[in-house]
């Protein structure tokens, strides 16, 4: 490692630990997460070496996104399981304090996002509530732009159907 990678790492922490550690709640519906988040750092500074990073923000989501997957991984509850069975492991037991922090609107859509098959919540993390654009998107998750776009579509769909309300309403509400 040189003092260039560790010095670039070093300003991505400051600039988008909050991001990446939002992502991971969101992507893993948990809030302890902050091993997570380092861990992402690591690898990022491990894969620095010798690579040119365009977008660091997306490169760090994609990142994160694989982070949190071998941490499923590590505790047997691997991608290929329905989703069916990760919504009954995932507690949704709140601490006092995380219960007056999520607006009701923010736990239904959190509630509802980890409900949804992973493409859909991979998208709505993505695009709906990191604001990422369908390229950006498309990066991260290794697809074409028209899939990200298609996906999101239906993703929001979804929602929409489960909360009986205006997607907008719940969108805006979980990025304030």
């Amino acid at each position: 490692m040189d003092d260039h990678s560790g010095a670039r790492i070093e300003q991505w922490f400051l600039t988008y630990s909050q991001d990446v550690y939002r992502f991971l709640v969101y992507y893993t519906g948990r809030t302890d997460i902050d091993d997570l988040v380092q861990e992402t750092f690591i690898r990022a500074l491990k894969a620095m070496q010798g690579a040119e990073v365009e977008n660091p923000k997306t490169w760090l989501f994609a990142i994160a996104r694989n982070v949190a997957i071998d941490e499923r991984r590590k505790t047997k509850l691997i991608s290929w399981l329905p989703d069916i069975f990760l919504q009954h492991l995932v507690s949704h037991d709140k601490t006092p304090e995380e219960s007056l922090m999520l607006s009701e609107n923010k736990r239904l859509l959190y509630e509802m996002i980890n409900q949804l098959k992973s493409s859909y919540r991979d998208v709505l993390i993505l695009r709906g509530i990191k604001g990422l654009s369908s390229k950006e998107t498309a990066e991260v998750l290794g697809w074409t732009e028209a899939k990200v776009n298609l996906t999101m579509h239906r993703a929001m769909k979804a929602i929409q159907n489960k909360m009986h309300v205006s997607i907008a309403e719940v969108m805006n509400d979980a990025i304030m």
